[in-house]
């Protein structure tokens, strides 16, 4: 297998709104960079590439080694899309797409398998954490609320040969100020962060 990691990053100043609540824009914006690092240094020693409409977001990517695919306004879906199509033609046989705001992501590379599409669901079995897939499948990622179900079910129908993959700390991703409050994310958490437990003491 020639695989890759995929991580499609948004821009940092408009990452993670629904923890208005408790988290200021700066923070919000570092605490971004800080989840989206963490996923690319879980590829391990395979190749990153970051899907991205936002020159920050480039630049951040480049500082952290990883090669840019730009596909600007066009929402999150046709970006992957977009960019397993590149990496196709590219040569690269296996793409793991995993979203940037996983705190606990891990051993990326283990997820690629030859003729397998892997999906890792949230731990709400609502979302897709990561998807790894061949890139001769015709596979269309459909992000969004019940991505994980429609991803599951539009794999079944097309005959693919499907594994879900339930990992607890995969399954981790931080939207929400519970997402926050979680034992395994706090574990993680960096101690500039003000709802830290170890910064509130």
């Amino acid at each position: 297998m020639n695989a890759v990691v995929l991580v499609p990053v948004k821009a940092f100043t408009d990452a993670k709104a629904r923890l208005a609540t408790m988290l200021g824009d700066a923070e919000r914006e570092r605490l971004a960079r800080w989840t989206s690092a963490r996923v690319l240094a879980a590829a391990g020693e395979l190749p990153t590439f970051v899907a991205c409409d936002d020159e920050r977001v480039a630049a951040w990517a480049t500082e952290h080694g990883a090669s840019v695919l730009w596909h600007p306004g066009v929402g999150l879906n046709a970006a992957v899309n977009n960019s397993v199509a590149e990496l196709r033609e590219a040569g690269v046989t296996n793409v793991v797409v995993a979203h940037g705001d996983l705190p606990r992501a891990h051993s990326l590379a283990t997820l690629a398998e030859p003729r397998t599409l892997t999906l890792v669901p949230d731990r709400r079995d609502d979302g897709t954490n990561v998807i790894a897939v061949p890139t001769d499948m015709p596979f269309e990622f459909a992000y969004g609320a019940g991505s994980f179900r429609r991803h599951l079910q539009s794999a079944i129908a097309a005959g693919f040969s499907v594994r879900v993959r339930r990992d607890p700390l995969l399954a981790l991703d931080i939207d929400t100020p519970s997402d926050l409050a979680h034992p395994l994310v706090q574990e993680v958490l960096p101690s500039w962060l003000q709802t830290n437990p170890a910064s509130l003491r």
